[in-house]
């Protein structure tokens, strides 16, 4: 869904922006749509998913460039591509978690 990858593309431009480490990164991202920290289990895995993912877009800088910008728009001047497209790829995980989706 369109929607989705554009609010997971806003969250990663988010997310890009306040800097920090992948972990400050990933507990900003847990607080903004879980209202919670990850748990240690939870960082593992998704640090894990950004690792391969930014692997896998810095040698992919076409689909990376898609990713990242396809429906937001261009990149923020200065943005570096692969880390954005694997930033999409986390927060697209944590926008369709159930959680997310139906707070108890």
């Amino acid at each position: 869904d369109p929607v989705y990858i554009e609010a997971a593309q806003a969250l990663a431009r988010r997310l890009a922006a306040q800097g920090g480490t992948p972990e400050d990164r990933l507990n900003a991202a847990f607080r903004l749509a879980l209202a919670r920290a990850p748990k240690p289990i939870e960082q593992r895995e998704m640090l894990a998913l950004l690792e391969r993912t930014r692997a896998r877009f810095t040698g992919d800088a076409t689909r990376a460039r898609q990713i990242a910008t396809d429906p937001l728009g261009p990149l923020p001047p200065g943005a570096d591509v692969a880390d954005l497209a694997a930033w999409t790829v986390v927060a697209n995980v944590l926008l369709n978690l159930d959680e997310f989706l139906m707070k108890p």
